[in-house]
């Protein structure tokens, strides 16, 4: 179990060992190399896994293990082939030099199967790496599941293939600690996380007011700067009449929060309305979906396409 809290800036990328891109560099077998010789270009992480079934919202994301030139990226870009059983517009984005994500014009069709190919061998990053081999991942979207959280309304309305499930009670963040608005996409969700304020910035003096070290339940995780939608022993029945913030996080009842957990999955998203803060950063994690179409085009180097058909 990680520590991890309610607040935090917004500045975190996403990352961690999900999705870690296997294989080691080779050397080359020509005796003539076509490209000068250098170290190579590797991936930390492509997200999702292969075999993974992932929510509508779920962008692929590429993080490298080095800076990409941004001369380097539309060819990187070009050698990053994405698949799809039905035809989807979409398009590469840069989030910094070494994290580039695809997503979809609008939400993945549910069903859908998607395969990313990037074939970088002998691609340059610009900065004198060269790929020495292949990375591919297949994976698929499953059911259309959606949360709508409306901070004022204390209300989380859950949807399947757009048919109301639940409308569960909440509480989000107080003034002085308010919930990002947006929509952030599932990153993965945990049965217990140990959740501290100290490792977020938000305290470390235990004689504070705003100061916690506990361990909760039925933890499904929003933001890396510490989002999630969970059970809190000290908000344990949230509501329009318990008038209780959060320190960020969205609260529910113990059963809520339970039954939450068993609906969602990483891709899945969740979107907050009604708090004073502005929208989550779209590095904030997978919130990709908080860039309009038009500023999503302005961090790609090759625009839009549609991907290929499996």
């Amino acid at each position: 179990m990680g520590a991890s809290a309610c607040g935090g800036g917004g500045g975190d990328k996403a990352s961690g060992n999900d999705g870690k891109a296997s294989g080691k560099a080779s050397a080359s077998s020509s005796p003539k190399p076509t490209k000068p010789a250098g170290p190579p270009m590797l991936l930390d992480t492509i997200t999702p896994q292969t075999g993974n079934t992932v929510g509508v919202a779920m962008p692929i994301s590429v993080i490298f293990t080095n800076p990409v030139a941004a001369k380097a990226r539309a060819t990187v870009e070009k050698h990053m082939k994405v698949s799809a059983s039905q035809p989807v517009a979409g398009a590469w984005h840069w989030m910094g030099d070494r994290r580039a994500d695809w997503r979809p014009k609008t939400y993945w069709p549910s069903g859908t199967t998607v395969k990313i190919d990037a074939d970088l061998k002998g691609v340059s990053n610009g900065n004198g790496r060269y790929g020495v081999h292949g990375y591919t991942h297949t994976f698929k979207i499953g059911d259309d599941v959606r949360a709508d959280v409306s901070v004022t309304g204390h209300t989380m309305k859950v949807t399947r293939n757009g048919k109301l499930v639940r409308t569960l009670s909440i509480n989000a963040g107080s003034a002085e600690y308010p919930t990002w608005n947006g929509t952030m996409a599932v990153i993965d969700k945990q049965e217990k996380v140990h959740m501290t304020s100290c490792s977020v910035g938000i305290s470390c003096d235990k004689g504070s007011a705003n100061y916690y070290d506990l361990t909760l339940p039925w933890d499904v995780h929003l933001t890396q700067s510490g989002t999630y939608v969970h059970y809190s022993t000290g908000d344990p029945n949230p509501g329009s009449g318990s008038a209780r913030g959060s320190h960020g996080c969205v609260h529910l009842s113990m059963s809520d929060a339970k039954w939450f957990y068993g609906q969602v999955k990483q891709g899945d998203p969740v979107t907050i309305t009604g708090s004073p803060r502005a929208k989550a950063p779209a590095d904030n994690g997978y919130a990709d979906f908080n860039l309009s179409w038009d500023q999503w085009l302005t961090g790609s180097a090759s625009g839009e396409q549609t991907t290929a058909t499996l």
